[in-house]
């Protein structure tokens, strides 16, 4: 008999407070202190924020089956950050950048211990819900499968 602990819980909750830290983390940095969110942030934003909604309803109602959806968006998010962290600490990538507008994603309002910038803290919360999403995933074929 497989006594197996199913955290798949615990796990949509950790994404969707990751994503709720995020999204306030962000309104923060741009409403309180003025930070205005370059072209590249934006789009972080707009991957980010419907998370709160979709991965809230998949806590509540637990469903799992939203982990396929979040990693996939999650994984797109976490490409997006990784491409304005390196515009921000990769000088090349920065010298090769195009102009993104009134704020150049290459500028870097914070930077705590030489390397936490705004897009890294994106990045830290897609890798979370990718990671909580995936094994959320795997977890639920296993579920479905037997």
């Amino acid at each position: 008999m497989n006594h197996k602990k199913d955290n798949r819980e615990s796990l949509i909750f950790l994404a969707w407070a990751a994503s709720v830290i995020a999204m306030f983390g962000s309104l923060y940095f741009s409403e309180i202190r003025q930070y205005e969110p370059c072209e590249l942030c934006w789009y972080q934003r707009i991957v980010m924020y419907p998370f709160v909604i979709i991965l809230g309803i998949a806590t509540v109602k637990k469903d799992y089956r939203i982990s396929l959806y979040t990693m996939i968006l999650s994984a797109i998010g976490a490409a997006t950050s990784l491409y304005h962290y390196g515009l921000q600490k990769v000088s090349f990538l920065a010298d090769a950048a195009p102009a993104c507008g009134r704020v150049p994603c290459t500028g870097a309002y914070i930077n705590w211990l030489g390397f936490v910038t705004i897009p890294f803290l994106a990045l830290t919360a897609f890798i979370i819900i990718f990671v909580c999403s995936f094994v959320i995933w795997k977890k639920t074929k296993e579920v479905e499968y037997n």
